[in-house]
């Protein structure tokens, strides 16, 4: 398992999530205003329990095995209203306010650029 287990998260919370090999679950974080998607992350159960105990969008890195909160960097923050599991328990959507762009490349969406159809 690639990220952290040991978490305070809700029990009932956590034995409703399906995870993928990792120990990962997909978060999609949409914009509570203009209802846009704005980007997908990966949470584990520190991660969910992190983003409902702060209100700040709190994701796994796959690529730097270490946990990171959404803005601390860039500014560029999520302040979370609701978090909610889909049917499946297999994706996590994060409703948020969003200040400033949420792609790492200064678009307003990471989905803004390549239109497939």
């Amino acid at each position: 398992m690639d990220a952290v287990s040991s978490t305070s998260l809700d029990p009932q919370v956590s034995a409703r999530l399906k995870r993928d090999d990792n120990g990962l679950v997909p978060a999609v974080v949409q914009d509570a205003t203009s209802r846009a998607v704005l980007m997908l992350g990966w949470m584990d159960d520190e991660a969910l329990h992190r983003t409902l105990t702060t209100g700040r969008s709190t994701f796994w890195s796959r690529s730097r095995k270490e946990y990171w909160v959404k803005g601390e960097t860039s500014g560029h923050t999520q302040t979370v209203r609701e978090v909610r599991l889909d049917c499946d328990g297999d994706t996590l959507l994060i409703v948020v306010d969003q200040v400033g762009p949420a792609c790492h490349t200064g678009a307003t969406t990471c989905f803004d650029a390549d239109r497939l159809r």
